[in-house]
């Protein structure tokens, strides 16, 4: 049964907000990850374009001692060679984990805005943000 339009329309917004909110959520997880294992490439990169002559040229100990232009160089060249397969082991694990915890679930249909008595869930694929299940209790008058 479809609901009035006013009750429509509060769905719309309450359902828009929960999935701007799952939207953050996966977004947040991304660069946790992300940021976590790519942060030895940030690292060897940062370094080598801190110590480059024609960068930044740093005065630190250790750009004067350790790291001239050529291994500022070398930094470099290595840090965006080896971020390739990082990025690929951060996607795979970024995946594994909204697979697991059955993050995509969580985005919620408009069309629950516009009939009554819909469900979040199908059968046995309860993801751990509904609100609430679709079970053989539920009526369909409801």
């Amino acid at each position: 049964e479809p609901r009035s339009p006013c009750c429509c329309l509060a769905w719309t917004l309450v359902i828009g907000a929960m999935n701007c909110l799952v939207f953050l959520l996966n977004l947040l997880l991304m660069f946790v990850i992300f940021t976590i294992v790519l942060l030895p490439t940030i690292v060897v990169v940062y370094f080598g374009f801190q110590c480059h002559s024609q960068v930044l040229h740093s005065s630190a100990r250790y750009c004067k001692s350790i790291l001239d232009d050529n291994s500022s160089s070398a930094l470099i060249i290595l840090g965006f060679v080896i971020m390739s397969p990082l990025i690929v082991v951060a996607m795979a694990i970024y995946c594994s984990l909204a697979r697991r915890l059955r993050l995509l679930m969580c985005f919620q249909p408009y069309s629950l805005a516009v009939y009554k008595g819909g469900c979040c869930c199908r059968r046995g694929e309860g993801a751990p943000c509904c609100a609430w299940g679709c079970g053989a209790q539920r009526k369909a008058w409801v």
